[in-house]
């Protein structure tokens, strides 16, 4: 095959500003900020700022492991590797498989999310555009993203650098304008319990409102999967992923404690995610043009987030498939971006489809992406607590940090299991709300693909024992050449 390449990844081609803006954009911070967040103000209301900071601590906690074993295990396969490590390789394997799924599914769901955003924009501002002509809009994104990912990692993630400091430069802009307008309504009553939604009263409003504002930090972990690509990965991963959820975190407190004083929090619990008590329509309603500002940043959000997921993706395939618990054709590179070529184009091929093929709106296939891609992400957030506390009890000695490494995993665990339960619709707490069709063939979806990735498990258990064994390898620890065109692995 002229022009192929194996091998590895281009060494010390980033550094820290883009491997940051890796995890912040995948965590989307203006589309979260916009969408996510409010659904947490039906149960907490104008105590939502509170909801956000006790999000952010809980999310502090599983941050905290991934940047532990981050450091300690700088390696494209990111989760896989650290399961395998810290539990098994087995269980490296099908965290691997489930998140090289999930991870293929979000680019698919935001390019569906930039769609049905522009088509209905247009349309809200000129009536005779159709408000269904929304699919030229996600072609146009994937065609971005695939583009991006061809030219390399240094091309994608600079691309994600400056989409990611627009939003939040926006949103930064935009709060302060908030916090101004307010005035003398300013207050840190917000961050107490007085102002929940009628009939969560108390702090059971409060933590209502944070389960669901929790899954607005999913993503924080996206920079790991870059870690045999960037410069000091073991200083700079751990600062990335740590840095990524606090930061972004406080900016999410930030923002929400804006909209909360300036909307009023007393009627904040009707606040959501479209319509006149949305951002966009605060915008629209009292600050003139600024809403075509916040809107792009929505947009842009949506391809940073595709672009950045998209790397977290290829990255993991190509790790799983090196070691060939995949197939082998995903470890292909561009022998001279030495980007994982192959990986792009499933990840286009799956997009397209995901995009175009599900058979239903927009709306409903975003909905359906959603609950399948957080239902996976949790659970792997759960797995990586376990395997964080594994493998430092593994290690032991002067290394083991009982604070960090046994009772920081627990309370991530702790903070996760909730918001697990609530993206499942399964009604254990009384403010879960029951999934209905489609969206409830959310979790066999999920059984179906991990019952195969338990199949694949056992055939490669009696046959390659090896290869699962490598799951726990961590690449960069060996001698590669640093230089791509010294690697000899150019075929042709």
């Amino acid at each position: 095959m002229h022009g192929v390449s194996t091998g590895a990844l281009r060494r010390d081609a980033i550094g820290l500003r883009e491997v940051l803006f890796q995890s912040i954009t995948a965590m989307a911070p203006a589309a979260a900020v916009a969408a996510s967040i409010p659904a947490g103000a039906a149960f907490a209301g104008g105590s939502l700022p509170l909801a956000v900071l006790v999000a952010l601590v809980a999310c502090l906690f599983t941050a905290s492991c991934v940047a532990e074993l981050a450091r300690e295990l700088p390696a494209a396969g990111s989760v896989a590797t650290y399961a395998a490590r810290g539990l098994h390789p087995a269980v490296g394997f099908l965290v691997g498989w489930g998140y090289v799924f999930v991870e293929m599914l979000i680019p698919p769901l935001l390019l569906l999310q930039l769609g049905f955003t522009v088509a209905e924009t247009l349309h809200d501002e000129w009536p005779s555009y159709p408000a269904d002509l929304w699919w030229p809009y996600s072609l146009a994104g994937a065609a971005v993203i695939a583009v991006a990912g061809y030219l390399g990692v240094r091309a994608s993630a600079r691309f994600g650098t400056v989409l990611g400091a627009f939003e939040v430069l926006v949103l930064l802009v935009f709060a302060a304008l908030l916090i101004g307008r307010a005035g003398g309504a300013n207050t840190l009553s917000v961050f107490g319990t007085s102002h929940t939604a009628a009939g969560h009263s108390g702090i059971g409003g409060v933590f209502a409102g944070s389960v669901y504002t929790v899954l607005a930090f999913a993503g924080f972990e996206a920079a790991a999967s870059l870690a045999e690509e960037t410069r000091e990965p073991r200083r700079t991963m751990h600062r990335a992923v740590l840095g990524a959820a606090l930061g972004i975190g406080l900016f999410y407190v930030i923002t929400t404690y804006a909209m909360t004083v300036y909307f009023g929090p007393d009627r904040f619990a009707g606040f959501g995610a479209s319509g006149n008590a949305s951002w966009e329509g605060v915008a629209r309603a009292s600050f003139g043009f600024f809403w075509v500002l916040l809107f792009l940043a929505v947009v842009n959000s949506t391809i940073a987030n595709a672009n950045a997921c998209a790397n977290v993706s290829t990255r993991t395939a190509f790790a799983l498939a090196r070691i060939r618990v995949l197939p082998g054709v995903l470890a292909t590179l561009h022998p001279r971006h030495r980007s994982p070529v192959a990986g792009i184009a499933v990840q286009t091929v799956v997009a397209v489809a995901a995009v175009l093929g599900l058979g239903y709106g927009p709306e409903t296939a975003f909905l359906l992406l959603a609950t399948v891609i957080v239902t996976v992400v949790i659970g792997v957030y759960i797995v990586v607590n376990l395997a964080c506390a594994g493998h430092f009890i593994r290690v032991g000695g002067s290394a083991l940090k009982p604070i960090r490494h046994l009772l920081f995993p627990v309370l991530g665990i702790a903070a996760f299991v909730p918001a697990l339960l609530t993206a499942a619709g399964l009604p254990v707490f009384d403010f879960v709300t029951e999934l209905t069709a489609p969206v409830s063939y959310a979790g066999p979806i999920v059984g179906v693909w991990m019952a195969a990735g338990v199949v694949v498990l056992l055939v490669l258990t009696r046959r390659h024992p090896e290869r699962m064994a490598e799951t726990a390898r961590v690449h960069i620890e060996e001698d590669a050449p640093a230089d791509p065109r010294q690697d000899g692995s150019v075929v042709g």
